[in-house]
């Protein structure tokens, strides 16, 4: 798959792609790029969806650009919908940034989101902070940090390769070529630099988008193994107006990576039942 660029939100973001039909939106989060959706893009296409994985703001060789706060993320998601959705609404996929992103973008503007789908992350209007979670999300206050991009490629980015054995502890002996891509991407300073902004960007408030209800149906992956409980997932359905439906499979925090079989079929199952191509795709109800 070659990279293909587009405009939205004021900057040009590069994308890959495969497949044709209703677009679904494959918006990846931290430490990845849109490469992490090379094994689940050939199911999507085959299911009949167009399906297009965006390297984020600040990912080259999407533009590196900020701000870097949640809404301006949601932008971006609801830019590229404009841009690629050939005017009706789209599935969006995301994934620990990606889904924050997806979250905000819902809520602002539920017309143009068909059906949200969550991995890793769930609604904050779930999350209560605890001393456990606090030392989950230790990585928060070393990367948001004016060092934080030195402290992430550090070592051939080792700190990289320590996230990812910490948020998918079962998972044994992770592949070099996992994270290759992504020290790759960090090996640009600006980019590394542009990753931590998404971190120095967030504060003790909770963006106004998040503070709003999810209007449109959601589905929200939760890995088994992940630092992120999944009873966190159940503790958000207040947030959700439509259907909401949690999904445990095997994994951790990359779960779509390390059990990629389980994952798969679960996501063609998700996009058959809720948004197959032979239904109408006008704005929901």
């Amino acid at each position: 798959m070659q990279h293909k660029t587009v405009q939205a939100n004021g900057i040009r973001f590069a994308y890959l792609e495969q497949g044709s039909g209703p677009l679904v939106l494959l918006v990846h989060g931290f430490p990845d790029t849109a490469h992490t959706w090379s094994d689940v893009m050939p199911a999507i296409a085959e299911a009949g969806f167009h399906a297009v994985a965006p390297f984020t703001r600040g990912y080259a060789p999407t533009e590196i650009a900020g701000p870097y706060d949640t809404e301006t993320l949601a932008k971006d998601v609801l830019g590229l919908i404009d841009a690629l959705g050939e005017g009706k609404p789209a599935v969006v996929v995301g994934h620990d940034w990606g889904a924050s992103a997806g979250y905000s973008a819902a809520a602002m503007e539920p017309t143009k989101v068909r059906l949200l789908i969550t991995m890793a992350i769930p609604h904050p209007g779930g999350i209560r902070p605890t001393p456990k979670l606090v030392w989950a999300l230790r990585h928060f206050f070393k990367l948001r940090t004016k060092t934080g991009g030195q402290k992430l490629t550090a070592n051939d980015c080792a700190y990289v390769d320590e996230l990812w054995q910490r948020w998918s502890p079962a998972w044994k002996s992770i592949p070099a070529s996992e994270t290759a891509h992504v020290k790759q991407a960090f090996a640009d300073p600006a980019c590394a630099a542009a990753a931590c902004a998404y971190y120095r960007a967030t504060g003790t408030k909770t963006p106004a988008s998040q503070k709003l209800p999810i209007t449109v149906p959601t589905v929200a992956f939760a890995g088994t193994h992940d630092m992120i409980e999944p009873r966190l997932y159940e503790k958000a359905r207040h947030k959700f107006t439509k259907s909401y439906e949690v999904v445990q499979v095997p994994g951790g925090h990359f779960m779509h990576r390390e059990h990629p079989d389980a994952f798969r079929a679960e996501l063609v199952r998700v996009l058959r039942d809720k948004a197959s191509p032979r239904t109408h795709l006008g704005p929901p109800g």
